[in-house]
Order: structure tokens, then sequence, then C-alpha cells
């Protein structure tokens, strides 16, 4: 998210959407009043990129190739691979374009995929101009509050991977970062379930993030920065082993099978277990 790419519409809107009238207050608020930014496209060299109506990205899809992940820090949200090979439920906070959706969807076909975004104009939007499938007996798009879905008994410790990349158009951090949403994420997972977080490495709210995380998990690895500041945290419920060796040959079996950098994410855990 700390991407910058211009917007094809971002000049013409404001900030509440073109053509927006301002929110009329109501006696009973809700907890969490949701106000949706208009969602944007843009497309260069064959990428088209999805905008909250600025020219920050959420999310970027190469045009010849629906599948791929394109963006570097979206690929190391897949880290949690190094660690599970067999994952059963696969969860995804926030969809974006929804390009970890559809990898997770395609590359472990014995797994369910979930993907919970709250604004329904995401969801009509990866389907009609980033590929996504249609619902199945695998997959499932839930239009629902992400605190919601993880405070959700019916999801505790049944999850495996649990990828977050929760961000609204101002760009300004995760907008759910507190130790409780952490926790309630920490009690979705299964015993060695993994969380996958996207961060701003060089924003305040990173400090807090990783503070929240490690008030939840067990562990937090931090990989290297890329683009312009995101950093991907990984958090696991039990302390894993780093059996560096070990990963190296796990990373070589996940370029293999998917072509994914999985050799440069050892080389960020090897670096982050040398500074401990």
């Amino acid at each position: 998210m700390l991407i910058k790419r211009k917007s094809i519409e971002a000049d013409a809107n404001l900030k509440s959407g073109p053509g927006k009238k301002a929110p009329v207050a109501t006696k009973a608020k809700p907890v969490r009043k949701v106000k949706f930014a208009p969602v944007t496209l843009s497309e260069q060299f064959g990428i088209r990129y999805l905008h909250f109506g600025t020219e920050w990205v959420q999310g970027a899809m190469r045009i010849s190739k629906p599948d791929w992940i394109e963006l570097e820090y979206a690929q190391q949200m897949m880290a949690w691979m190094l660690f599970n090979d067999k994952p059963q439920h696969i969860v995804q906070l926030g969809l974006g374009t929804g390009a970890l959706t559809k990898f997770s969807y395609k590359h472990f076909p014995q797994a369910r995929v979930t993907a919970v975004d709250l604004n329904p104009s995401v969801i009509a939007i990866c389907a009609s101009m980033f590929k996504l499938p249609p619902d199945d007996e695998r997959l499932s798009v839930i239009e629902m509050d992400a605190l919601e879905y993880v405070n959700d008994p019916a999801n505790l410790g049944r999850i495996d991977a649990l990828q977050v990349d929760l961000y609204d158009a101002t760009a300004r951090g995760p907008v759910l970062d507190t130790p409780e949403f952490y926790q309630a994420c920490a009690n979705c997972l299964t015993p060695d379930g993994i969380m996958t977080v996207n961060l701003f490495g060089d924003h305040p709210s990173y400090a807090r993030n990783l503070s929240a995380m490690h008030f939840a998990f067990d562990t937090i690895i931090s990989l290297p920065e890329v683009h312009e500041g995101n950093v991907i945290a990984i958090a696991f419920n039990r302390k894993p082993e780093l059996d560096i060796a070990a990963l190296y040959e796990r990373a070589a079996q996940i370029t293999a099978a998917t072509k994914l950098p999985a050799k440069s994410w050892v080389n960020g855990i090897k670096a982050w277990q040398a500074q401990q």
C-alpha cells in the first residue's frame, strides 16, 4: 500500500467520492461507521491497478497472468508456505484485487479459501475486472467486517493461514491494529497456524502493530522492506523451528511449483534470525 500510482479518476474524485452527499448523522450510530472511498482503476504496461480514489495502490494484476501475484509485498504474504505445504483453510482479510485469494485457490486445491471484505464495490470489481472466480464449494468471498469475522466463535481454531491486508484510502496503516484484534486473529488459527500482515515499515503504525502482535503471538518475524516501505510480518501461534537449510529446500520446491521467489523469503528470515 505504500506503492503510489496515479489513478485514472483520482484527480476528479473528492474524498467522499464523486457526486456523493455528506452522510447524514443519525441518533443510533454503529460502533464503527463505514465510509467507503470510490473504487478506481489505472493501467500501465499490461498491469491493472486498484485504487480507492487516490494514487495509493491497493492491488495489481498483470492482465495476461490474472492468477499471478504481481507485487513483491503480496508475494511475501505467501511466506507461510515455507512452514505449511498442506493448509486446509486459508483466509484473506482485505480482498484488494483478489491476488492472494486467486493464487491460493489455484495452488491449494485441497484447501478451502475464504476472503473477507467490507466494501461491496471491491468484491464486485474483483469479479468484473480482476478475474476473481465465483464462489463454489471451496471458495467463499464474504462481505463482512474483518473484526466481526475473527470474533465469530464459528471461526475459532479453524484457520491454517491468515493473510491480513487491511487498508483504506488514506493508507495511514492497517485499519485494525489493536492487541484485541490480533488476539482474535490468533484465536482463529490452529495451534500451528500462521498469520502474515502487510505493514508500513517507516510509519508510526509499524511499531504499534508489532507491539500488538507480540501481545497475541509467540513469535513475530519481519521480512526486509520492499517497494516504498511495505514490511511483511509473519506471526506464529507456536514458536517455529527455524532450520534454515530445510527452509531453503522448501523454498526451492515452492519456486519450482509456483515461480514465487521463495528463496528471498528465507534470506529475510535468516537476516532476522541473525539480529535476535
